[in-house]
């Protein structure tokens, strides 16, 4: 699901940029990648995200992906050419990713995965492009956050088959990925570094 005009505002905001950056921090120390990976940023907005992960992480090649070709847009006039076609940046789903299986060593996904209305499917998806023991960074957010009187009149998500806390580690599981480390309040929701099983 695209994002409205309010929640544009709130992802692309120096705020924003800012966790961003304690996120990485923290992933940096949990998920040891290694530089030279092959690496995609799921909901990539105006490209912060992936400028951080490029510092990060130096991978070999990272793929940008958003629904919105506007955020596409925006990502494009954020991130400076690099070498050697190093970024890729396309509008896609992430519940059909463009990739083989095990195709990548890394996926990112920050504040996504409750936007998707197939959000098992895209949990699925995510393992399928993963190679075994690749890394699936997420930080998500439960309903109690989003599905309030005042989150619907300002945001908009979608609203059947959500997921709490226990849904969501069972579904991971389901897909096949261990939960390497994780930030959590039960209610409010996760960070986490999740590994693909062998």
């Amino acid at each position: 699901m695209k994002l409205n005009w309010a929640e544009r505002c709130l992802v692309n905001s120096p705020v924003r940029v800012l966790l961003q950056r304690l996120i990485m921090g923290w992933v940096r120390n949990t998920a040891r990648l290694q530089p030279g990976g092959r690496l995609l940023e799921v909901g990539c907005g105006r490209g912060a995200g992936a400028s951080l992960i490029l510092r990060e992480f130096q991978p070999d090649r990272l793929a940008v992906l958003d629904l919105d070709g506007e955020m596409i847009r925006l990502a494009q006039g954020y991130l400076r050419p690099q070498p050697g076609g190093l970024i890729s940046l396309y509008v896609g789903d992430v519940t059909r990713l463009p990739y083989r299986d095990g195709a990548l060593d890394g996926v990112f996904a920050l504040g996504v995965l409750h936007h998707v209305p197939h959000w098992r499917r895209a949990l699925t998806e995510i393992a399928r492009v993963l190679r075994p023991g690749g890394v699936y960074v997420l930080e998500e957010f439960y309903p109690f956050l989003y599905l309030n009187f005042l989150a619907r009149r300002l945001f908009r998500h979608p609203e059947e088959d959500r997921f709490e806390s226990p849904d969501l580690h069972r579904a991971l599981k389901e897909a096949g990925f261990s939960l390497k480390e994780s930030l959590e309040a039960k209610k409010l929701g996760i960070l986490a570094v999740a590994v693909k099983d062998a």
